[in-house]
């Protein structure tokens, strides 16, 4: 199975619950947040290529949660968070979890936004050690516990 065939599958999997609610979420934040947290995931490893941007832009203007936002406004808002990791790693990542704070204490949207970031881990198929830790910081910084979402 080719890398996007396992994008397509991990975006397709998502529950008609989580559906429901992150197409109720069309706002600033919420569309800001996940797009942060699918660039933490990304870069987990410390970079992301220029194929591997591509592949988790497409995941992302596939992803039906994600359907109340336009997809160009999507990947351009990825990328912007990309960039900005890949010219500093360490107050890039620091930026980029201040605005994924601000979902902080909204269970719903908090809960959709990490449904999300494990797609983008899962979408080849291998939930890599730097990419549970970062989900695991994303958590903490959501004030979620991890364990429902990371072994």
């Amino acid at each position: 199975m080719s890398f996007w065939e396992k994008v397509k599958d991990a975006a397709s999997s998502l529950s008609a619950d989580l559906k429901g609610r992150a197409s109720r979420y069309n706002n600033a934040n919420f569309k800001n947040a996940t797009m942060a947290i699918c660039a933490l995931v990304a870069t987990a490893d410390g970079s992301i290529q220029p194929e591997e941007k591509r592949k988790v832009a497409a995941c992302i203007g596939s992803t039906d949660a994600l359907a109340a936002f336009d997809s160009k406004e999507l990947k351009g808002q990825f990328d912007k968070y990309c960039e900005e990791i890949n010219t500093d790693v360490d107050f890039g990542r620091v930026n980029l979890l201040r605005v994924v704070a601000k979902l902080k204490g909204r269970a719903d949207e908090t809960d959709a936004a990490i449904q999300i970031a494990l797609i983008i881990a899962n979408a080849d198929g291998v939930f890599q050690d730097c990419e549970k830790e970062q989900v695991r910081d994303i958590c903490r910084t959501l004030g979620v516990d991890s364990k429902p979402y990371v072994n």
